[in-house]
């Protein structure tokens, strides 16, 4: 039998038998065969007492084991009824909080898992989508009869492929680092004007051609302890997609805040605005809002917010009460 498999139940045994052999010996002690037949009834009620409550806090234990068994292969969310005993209580306890912490831990690789699923999909159609169209250049450039003017067209339509498909790489790396926690943001002192100038250069002459407005509001001295490089990135995804929900002709400004707290950067545009069905997931990679470009992706207001969640701040989104989106940027002046 398995039970007498546990050592403990063996030493105990043998104690007790050792008990029973004490109760015979005092038996022998008492005059007349009534003293002995109740020495000899005492320490078999004693024995068969303890061997019954032994023989049950195994049982109870086995079942324990057997639940932990089940629940560590997956098959069930163990369930462990109330033990009145002292030890097994406790044994209890611990095991219930063992058991809510593999169990939140399994559903976080679950999660993690189906979220990786979906965007490997999402990254593979991303990619997938360009690559179709410069094939279908290239087959069209190999032909002899192509007009000089149409050439020229598509090498330049495959020339803005090739950089799409590289600045797409080039971010989807960058996440996937910052996922893996290898960035180390720098902690310089930043000027808020410096990073404007930064981040809007590469945007002046597209502004331009829109027509539009560049209207910046920036207190002199203000600054914050940050990495500048990526900062000014994740700065620069945000006025871009600002530049594209902007009608022609339209305003892009730029206003800096700083108080004993954090320094804040507002972003606003004078657009359609942010719809109530975009705003809980603007922030989401591979999210393309009912406003996006068809060049658009999802990946650029994904990846500004890592950069700054990085460095301790806070990047949130709205509707400004005039009309258009709303963005702003806090950085804390310690870390909280």
């Amino acid at each position: 039998m398995g039970f007498f498999r546990n050592p403990e139940i063996r030493r105990e045994m043998v104690l007790w038998g050792a008990g029973l052999a004490v109760c015979l010996f005092a038996a022998k002690l008492f005059s007349g065969s009534r003293g002995m037949v109740v020495c000899l009834f005492a320490g078999f009620l004693f024995t068969a007492a303890h061997f019954l409550s032994s023989f049950f806090r195994y049982r109870k234990i086995a079942f324990l084991s057997e639940e932990v068994e089940r629940c560590l292969h997956g098959k069930q969310l163990m369930e462990i009824t109330e033990q009145a005993e002292g030890e097994l209580a406790i044994l209890q306890t611990e095991l219930q909080k063992r058991i809510r912490k593999l169990a939140h831990q399994a559903k976080l690789l679950q999660d993690d898992k189906i979220y990786l699923m979906n965007s490997i999909a999402d990254i593979s159609h991303q990619i997938r989508t360009p690559l179709t169209t410069i094939n279908l250049i290239v087959s069209r450039l190999a032909s002899r009869n192509l007009e000089e003017k149409t050439r020229y067209e598509l090498l330049r339509n495959l020339e803005g492929l090739l950089q799409h498909m590289e600045w797409l790489v080039e971010t989807l790396l960058k996440m996937a680092k910052l996922d893996a926690g290898t960035i180390q943001m720098k902690r310089t002192r930043i000027d808020v004007g410096e990073l404007i100038e930064r981040a809007t250069r590469d945007l002046l002459i597209p502004m331009e051609l829109r027509e539009q407005k560049l209207i910046i509001s920036c207190k002199e001295e203000t600054g914050f302890l940050g990495d500048m490089a990526w900062t000014q990135e994740s700065l620069a995804n945000i006025v871009k997609n600002c530049m594209e929900s902007a009608p022609i002709g339209g305003e892009i400004r730029i206003e800096t805040e700083e108080n004993v707290l954090y320094t804040k950067i507002v972003i606003e545009d004078n657009g359609c605005g942010i719809s109530k069905e975009d705003l809980p997931h603007l922030f989401e990679r591979f999210y393309k809002g009912k406003h996006t470009s068809e060049k658009g992706v999802g990946i650029g207001l994904a990846l500004a917010k890592m950069i700054v969640k990085e460095q301790g701040g806070v990047l949130e989104a709205s509707n400004c009460k005039k009309g258009g989106a709303r963005f702003e940027m806090r950085f804390y002046k310690s870390v909280v």
